[in-house]
């Protein structure tokens, strides 16, 4: 397994367009470096969109650290997550549909959905339903909806948009990038997530090694320094103005909360700074619509709606008895308001009526807000 990673001058190779095995010297090598330092960027805008999402949906301090970064065949990846996987993929309008992969173990899926839900992610469910798969799908389109908003900063301002969103939870065979083959190389960032009072869970973001060389050509093209206009004949060419020393620490920042995208030699004309004191709009108090905000991000997911006549216990003999004509007694009254379930959650009571040839029911009685999102 160890033979089949690659090295990171092979890594090198492959982000300044040579093959594996081309010596990399003079201004290939510095091309490479300054390629490798751009998708560090990138992965520093994941790590810290992730640690801003789970943050505000679980109330905690959160923090979100970029653990390793590496260059491996897609098939490669699949045994990291274990036996199920979350797979969350996307591509990107904006960047010539870039695909772009999220994965998650199935405990992390399970963290992040019960906290899109208004729980704490501790009491988590033994298996993944449909409702919490869709909830973790929904966190983590806000994680990449967040990271593209701050690549287009990098991007010169160029409107990125998260499109063809699906999710899955893999546990047969699979690969990240279906239309791929297994060999194809896929880059591969690591990012551990810690939420206070929750054990740490990782969460990988993949993009196929083409695709990543892609992102950093464009970003690279679109923070370069603009080349200023030659003075016209005859005339006496301005001061340059004074530069920003641009400096780039040799070492990975693994706090995503101190990330701050790079200038890369932007040149800025100091006598033109409108400096002027900061205006900060006032803290309001934290009000008790903290639950039902988070409830609002998940407002548009389908959930089971069922309305229960009633209920009754027999024995199996009686049911091994029962005949075409057989009478059930319920335990309800007849004229009792039904019981109306989501996910098997008492939300609301009504009455029966009919709707031309279809039953519906008419609500006439329902439990309070608080009591809803308890029940969701």
């Amino acid at each position: 397994m160890m033979d089949e990673l690659l090295s990171q001058d092979e890594i090198n190779a492959l982000l300044s367009g040579q093959g594996f095995g081309s010596a990399t010297g003079g201004s290939d090598a510095g091309g490479a470096q300054e390629s490798t330092k751009v998708l560090d960027d990138v992965a520093g805008l994941f790590a810290t969109s992730t640690g801003s999402v789970f943050g505000m949906l679980a109330g905690k301090d959160v923090r979100a650290a970029v653990t390793s970064k590496e260059t491996i065949p897609q098939k490669d990846f699949v045994s990291k997550p274990g036996d199920a996987a979350f797979c969350f993929r996307v591509s990107a309008s904006g960047l010539d549909d870039a695909p772009t992969v999220l994965v998650m173990t199935r405990t992390g899926a399970l963290t992040l959905a019960d906290l899109m839900m208004g729980g704490e992610g501790k009491d988590l469910p033994s298996e993944a339903s449909e409702l919490f798969l869709n909830a973790a799908q929904e966190g983590l389109s806000q994680v990449v909806g967040a990271a593209f908003t701050s690549m287009s900063g990098l991007l010169g301002g160029r409107r990125l948009l998260p499109e063809n969103v699906s999710s899955a939870l893999e546990t047969e065979e699979w690969l990240p990038f279906a239309e791929g083959t297994p060999d194809d190389p896929s880059w591969v960032v690591s990012i551990s997530v810690s939420i206070e009072g929750l054990d740490a869970f990782p969460l990988w973001l993949l993009l196929p090694m083409p695709v990543a060389t892609k992102i950093a050509e464009e970003i690279e093209a679109a923070m370069a320094p603009k080349e200023a206009p030659k003075p016209a004949s005859g005339q006496q060419q301005a001061p340059a103005a004074p530069r920003t020393q641009n400096v780039q620490s040799s070492a990975p920042s693994m706090a995503a909360a101190a990330y701050e995208p790079p200038t890369y030699g932007n040149i800025v004309d100091q006598s033109s700074v409108d400096v002027r004191p900061a205006e900060f709009i006032p803290l309001t108090q934290k009000t008790a619509s903290g639950p039902a905000s988070r409830i609002d991000l998940i407002a548009d997911i389908p959930v089971r709606v069922t309305v229960e006549l009633g209920r009754t216990r027999k024995n199996i003999s009686d049911i091994l008895n029962m005949t075409p004509g057989s009478v059930i007694e319920l335990d309800k009254m007849a004229g009792e308001p039904v019981d109306v379930l989501v996910n098997s959650k008492l939300i609301a009571k009504g009455e029966v009526v009919v709707i031309d040839e279809n039953f519906g029911v008419r609500i006439t009685e329902i439990v309070s807000s608080s009591g809803k999102v308890r029940s969701l």
